[in-house]
């Protein structure tokens, strides 16, 4: 058996390298099969294979301009492609063309598994922003071809069925919530808060840059931590999902604080398994990053949202928790943003613990219902049977 997986991986998006480690688990654990019978398409092939003990090739093959690249792709990688028994698509935010390649990219790999004649899945995605006809048309093509589709919110699957594909589309939440980590006992109150934060609108990260945007959005942030700190006896620690940029702007966040000496900030490169001990660490993660949220759910650990993308929207109305879900455009309107959140959630501190982790353990069932789309998918082909 062999088995693709393309993503946007090999990125040192902590995130999305964390859907990747539950994809290889839930591969691994579901057909029985050692980790090297996977090929993951990455950024940085050679630290995948290393870290996760799989193939790996690269994503894609640069070639100066969008058409050549996407031709390069197509005749190299389909070589690979077709020896596989099934391609996974997924998951992450890939179903968008915000950064104008994903859509033709991933697009790209579905016609390498529709022209070999390997099934495949489209699986715990999120769709949005689709704003391009190409776009549109790729992921029309995607949806239409492939064995199954299932997204990680309702959103999404509404917004697929409006760019027209008509396949049924299910929501199984994000993969990653099949990863678990104990959460350490807690005191009768939050004392410990984490902290991560996004380049929003910073050059040289940010699709378009604004500086007096960012500007806003860090001084916001600061005088909300400020105003937090002096009211709670908290420990605040920022960490990063997405290294160095996310650790740079915590330390832009930190330089604002006047309660700067009750701050740490974390400057390392993170993986997916340091990131659910340090999210089982805090009593309240406050994140900016979908994928900070998620593996402190994973760790059952209550969060506060700064919503920087409609995907961080999304989770939150998913998960109930849309009182705590701070939109980033108001943060720099009020200095009392996490304070209130925070005594929402602390008010009733067992209860709010209780939830959450009735909330982890859902979105974790339903994650592992999932796998469903892969042996689903196998059987129908015609190569190697399981």
């Amino acid at each position: 058996m062999k088995i693709g997986i393309v993503g946007n991986y090999g990125n040192d998006n902590n995130g999305d390298e964390a859907i990747l480690l539950s994809l290889i688990s839930q591969i691994t654990s579901t057909f029985n099969v050692p980790s090297d019978v996977i090929t993951v398409f990455s950024n940085n092939p050679k630290q995948t294979a290393k870290r996760y003990q799989v193939m790996s090739a690269p994503l894609y093959y640069k070639k100066g301009n969008a058409v050549k690249t996407f031709g390069a792709t197509y005749l190299q990688n389909k070589k690979i492609v077709k020896t596989f028994d099934l391609l996974i698509i997924g998951g992450g935010g890939i179903l968008m063309d915000l950064y104008k390649r994903e859509a033709p990219l991933y697009g790209s790999y579905a016609m390498m598994a529709k022209n070999s004649g390997v099934p495949y899945v489209i699986y715990g995605c999120g769709a949005g922003p689709l704003s391009s006809e190409l776009g549109k048309w790729f992921i029309r093509y995607m949806g239409k071809h492939a064995e199954s589709i299932s997204v990680r919110d309702p959103e999404s699957a509404e917004l697929l069925k409006s760019v027209g594909v008509q396949k049924s589309v299910e929501v199984i939440g994000d993969p990653a919530f099949s990863l678990k980590r104990e959460r350490k006992a807690t005191a009768d109150r939050p004392l410990k808060v984490g902290i991560t934060a996004v380049p929003y609108y910073h050059a040289g990260y940010w699709p378009e840059s604004k500086e007096d945007i960012y500007q806003q959005y860090i001084e916001g942030m600061a005088r909300n931590l400020d105003e937090l700190a002096a009211k709670h006896p908290v420990e605040i620690t920022f960490f990063a999902t997405k290294f160095p940029q996310d650790a740079d702007v915590t330390k832009d966040i930190q330089s604002l604080m006047k309660e700067a000496q009750k701050t740490t900030v974390i400057d390392r490169n993170l993986l997916p398994v340091d990131l659910l001990q340090i999210s089982a660490e805090q009593d309240i993660v406050i994140g900016t990053r979908l994928h900070s949220l998620i593996l402190a759910t994973c760790t059952a650990t209550p969060v506060i949202a700064v919503c920087y993308h409609h995907k961080v929207t999304d989770f939150m109305k998913l998960a109930d928790l849309s009182e705590v879900a701070i939109p980033i455009g108001e943060m720099h309107k009020a200095d009392d943003h996490f304070s209130k959140a925070f005594d929402s959630l602390a008010a009733d501190w067992n209860n709010t613990c209780t939830k959450t982790a009735k909330l982890s353990a859902s979105l974790y069932e339903k994650a592992m219902k999932g796998t469903k789309q892969f042996t689903d998918a196998i059987k129908k082909t015609n190569k190697n049977s399981i």
